[in-house]
């Protein structure tokens, strides 16, 4: 296994190449939402504004200044760690973003693990039963996760399991308005009830998760359960798997030490993938069911071309983006020691 010091310096040599990237991003994305239709100082003077309000309130927002010099003062505000105020809600785009990314993690995170608890042993399964009928349900389920998108998903599991069944709280948001937020540690509303012991406010949190957490995991199981097969497929295909199988091993320690070790490492690089899809499918969920996320946030903000929130929004997806691949790096070398960070 590299050295620590060596996976710190890998580790910063890393963060050094995205940067280059993480530019990319600031200038396209400055420039693509100065091309958004509609004018942010007309939204914010209001219907009744005369032209010269509307050109008063542009110059108060710098607007009318040339390209080149908004876009070095939105340099200089990001060096300060400021990415302006919202036209919108009139906060700190900075603030409005620490305040609902906690709100899509947790629909993330919550989502990808009840995408890898059936994906991955539904790939195995298929992958040690070709052909059969575990092989052809498993197929179908990712047919059907592919096809489906998820506003129509979730619209529908709306429809089942809250207006037909009852089973569901309606879907308004992280918390029914009966229970007040826990207080914030982490962000994320089930664990931080469970820390102070909550268990009510917990459920409750757990209940308005669990229908938006299905419709991203049902667009997430696809290529994750497709990725397990393909590479479990390979992998028991290979002389070593044959070898140990001579060698009078047992199949659950030739399928679980042998063949799941070496075959994990592509579904972790989709898992990465399938990250940041999820983070943009979450722009639709939040929007059927309410979510206070950073998405709901970033279509509201392109609908009245509010640039600093779609420029902060972009960037705090590039930021967590190679935040992640970063991670991803350090996971290959925890599972597979021959794997040099510093290759």
């Amino acid at each position: 296994m590299a050295a620590p010091t060596s996976r710190l310096g890998t580790i910063a040599r890393r963060l050094g190449q995205a940067l280059p990237a993480l530019f990319g991003v600031i200038v396209v994305t400055f420039l693509l939402t100065r091309a958004l239709p509609g004018d942010p100082a007309a939204y914010f003077a209001g219907p009744a504004a005369d032209e010269k309000s509307i050109a008063q309130i542009r110059e108060s927002l710098g607007l009318d200044r040339p390209l080149p010099e908004q876009f070095l003062l939105y340099l200089k505000d990001l060096a300060q760690g400021k990415m302006g105020n919202s036209i919108s809600t009139g906060q700190p785009v900075a603030e409005e973003l620490v305040r609902r990314l906690p709100a899509s993690l947790e629909l993330t995170f919550f989502a990808l693990l009840l995408s890898l608890a059936i994906a991955v042993p539904m790939g195995v399964l298929a992958a040690t039963h070709p052909g059969k009928p575990i092989d052809h349900i498993c197929r179908f389920i990712v047919t059907a996760g592919v096809s489906l998108p998820t506003f129509f998903t979730g619209l529908a599991l709306v429809f089942v399991f809250y207006y037909l069944l009852g089973w569901a709280p309606s879907p308004l948001g992280r918390l029914d308005f009966a229970y007040v937020s826990p207080p914030t540690v982490t962000g994320f509303y089930v664990i931080d009830a469970l820390l102070i012991g909550d268990f009510e406010t917990a459920g409750a949190a757990l209940a308005q998760l669990t229908l938006p957490a299905i419709t991203l995991a049902l667009f997430t199981l696809a290529p994750l359960a497709r990725m397990t097969r393909a590479s479990m497929l390979q992998v028991l295909s290979s002389e070593f798997i044959r070898t140990a199988r001579a060698a009078g091993l047992s199949g659950a320690t030739v399928l679980g030490t042998y063949a799941f070790r070496n075959a994990v490492l592509p579904v972790i690089t989709t898992l990465g993938m399938v990250f940041s899809f999820t983070l943009g499918a979450n722009v639709l969920v939040e929007k059927v069911f309410a979510w206070p996320g950073i998405g709901s946030y970033a279509v509201e903000a392109l609908v009245v071309s509010d640039y600093a929130a779609v420029q902060g929004f972009v960037l705090s997806m590039a930021v967590l983006f190679v935040a992640l691949n970063l991670v991803i790096d350090i996971l290959y070398t925890l599972i597979d020691p021959r794997i040099q960070l510093d290759d």
